[in-house]
């Protein structure tokens, strides 16, 4: 099965911190576009995940308006679309508003049976400049839905759950706090003890990353926008992901300004 990935659209306004240019907002729909393209013309995934961040917050009115225009644009894959919630689409809309977007009812994680696996869609909490939170409800609905999947499984999430070096990140390297998950610890000893997953996808962090923490896979996947140089006029990162999952091992391809590649195989007792 191939999964296509998509992360930190940030549909909006350009976004500058610390006095430079780091994000190029303003191409947001339109290196979505090029990506739906890549997608249909090259790629043809059996799914796309978007790991959030879809919008820059601005208000629920504007807010609403970018994502519906992100939306537009992914209504022309020809694949499945699954949606995680990032901190930014979480700033002024409303569960509803989300629930709404998506077309999906219940919360806003969830788990979907596709292909053969288990999706696990956590949705990480950001309280403002303070932590990352992942509910104990949710740790709970994560060993449950991992208990019950008749097969492997993939976990998809916004704020990553490994506990990656952030050396060097413009971003986090002086606040992890507001980037890694406070209880990725108990998640990962839930995501262990199940013996079903077969990798841990998310965004947020606007670089790309690779670790393996007990037999466990971690993908970051860079930012669609993140800025590459150091301030205007910019060169985006027009980032997104391809992986395979094949029977023997997992192949991670990540396309755009700054490629990697990362292949992971499987234990041979499975």
């Amino acid at each position: 099965m191939r999964i296509a990935f998509l992360s930190d659209e940030h549909f909006g306004p350009r976004a500058f911190h610390d006095g430079k240019l780091r994000k190029l907002t303003d191409q947001a729909a339109a290196l979505t576009e090029r990506f739906v393209e890549h997608m249909n013309a090259t790629f043809r995934p059996d799914l796309v995940v978007n790991l959030g961040d879809v919008i820059e917050d601005e208000s629920r009115e504007r807010d609403l308006a970018e994502y519906g225009l992100f939306l537009k644009i992914l209504s022309g894959l020809d694949a499945r679309v699954l949606h995680v919630a990032g901190n930014h689409d979480q700033a002024n809309l409303s569960d509803d508003d989300l629930r709404a977007l998506w077309g999906h009812s219940g919360e806003l994680h969830y788990s979907v049976d596709f292909g053969g696996y288990r999706f696990v869609v956590l949705r990480t909490i950001e309280h403002k400049d303070t932590v990352i939170r992942l509910p104990e409800e949710q740790i709970a609905f994560a060993e449950q839905a991992l208990a019950s999947a008749p097969g492997p499984a993939l976990v998809l999430m916004h704020h990553p759950a490994s506990d990656q070096d952030l050396t060097g990140n413009r971003w986090f390297e002086k606040r992890p706090h507001v980037c890694r998950v406070a209880e990725r610890k108990a998640l990962r000893r839930v995501l262990e003890a199940s013996g079903k997953v077969r990798a841990v996808f998310n965004g947020h962090v606007h670089w790309n990353h690779f670790d393996v923490i007990r037999g466990i896979p971690y993908v970051t996947v860079q930012s669609l926008i993140e800025n590459l140089d150091e301030d205007a006029p910019g060169r985006a990162a027009a980032a997104f992901a391809v992986c395979d999952l094949l029977p023997q091992r997992m192949l991670v391809t990540v396309h755009g300004a700054e490629t990697a590649r990362y292949q992971f195989d499987w234990p041979l007792d499975g």
